[in-house]
């Protein structure tokens, strides 16, 4: 297993990425996370589409796009690639608000182990 399954598999289990979607794309797409036991690099900036492909290979809840204010309703139904795609370009990433919930997020990462630049 990839250490981006691992990290994606663990934010399930303990619901740490639950009330914070925003902070976890954030933290996809413009950090670079790094697993601290062993330095194994998970994600160095990755694109919206990289991010897109993650989530639904993982199959990440669709209702979460709800806490970036989007109705999952709006969004592409059969294509989950598209849907994550388009909730990721309608969710302001580039925001300071979305550099607030990384900020936040970045926090729950640390106590999982993981250090985020």
């Amino acid at each position: 297993m990839d250490a981006l399954s691992a990290l994606f598999d663990e934010l399930k289990k303990k619901g740490q990425a639950h009330g914070n979607f925003l902070g976890l794309l954030h933290g996809l797409i413009a950090r670079k996370i790094t697993r601290k036991a062993d330095s194994v690099l998970i994600s160095n900036g990755m694109t919206w589409r990289d991010v897109a492909t993650a989530l639904k290979k993982h199959r990440w809840d669709p209702e979460a796009v709800r806490e970036l204010g989007i109705n999952p309703d709006d969004l592409p139904p059969r294509d989950r690639q598209r849907f994550w795609y388009t909730a990721i370009s309608q969710a302001k990433i580039d925001s300071p608000a979305a550099r607030a919930a990384g900020d936040r997020f970045v926090e729950e990462l640390k106590s999982l182990g993981y250090e985020v630049d």
